[in-house]
């Protein structure tokens, strides 16, 4: 007998950077905390963001999220917050050093991969550090991509 399991409604996916896979090669992942107002909450619950365009920045010591959409909540009225306002990332100082460092000798960039609720209900960000690819590194990740698919066509035709 086969179990179904329920998707954990606390533990899901509200935006993803798909994208950001194919256009970086993402190097190390941290899990970040966010500073939101309540009506960006109830707006992130309510499913709709969009962090396609922003990328993460190390100013002042504190590393912000900018660029990110999350539209306002339509029951807030004159409380609501702003849709693209820069939001703070909650990251400890060591692991915080580690991605200026990065960051400012190496090259790199910090982009943010998704945006989800952890298991006790808080919005974390998923930020990536990553390198980004040159047009031939593109084309070789889409040949790839194209030839397991082709793959699996193949193995499932033969049975």
């Amino acid at each position: 007998m086969v179990q179904v399991r329920k998707a954990d409604p606390n533990n899901r996916t509200v935006a993803e950077n798909r994208k950001a896979r194919f256009n970086y090669e993402i190097l190390d992942t941290l899990e970040t905390g966010l500073v939101l107002t309540g009506t960006e909450v109830k707006s992130l619950r309510g499913g709709h963001a969009n962090i396609q365009d922003s990328y993460a920045s190390s100013e002042g010591g504190e590393i912000w999220l900018i660029n990110s959409y999350l539209p306002e909540y339509l029951q807030a009225n004159r409380y609501n917050h702003e849709p693209r306002r820069r939001r703070k990332l909650l990251v400890n100082k060591r692991e915080m050093a580690k991605l200026a460092q990065s960051v400012e000798r190496e090259g790199m960039t910090m982009v943010p991969l998704k945006i989800y609720f952890n298991d006790q209900g808080r919005a974390k960000l998923l930020l990536g550090v990553a390198r980004g690819k040159k047009l031939h590194d593109k084309r070789q990740s889409e040949k790839e991509r194209d030839w397991s698919r082709e793959k699996g066509r193949l193995l499932k035709e033969r049975g």
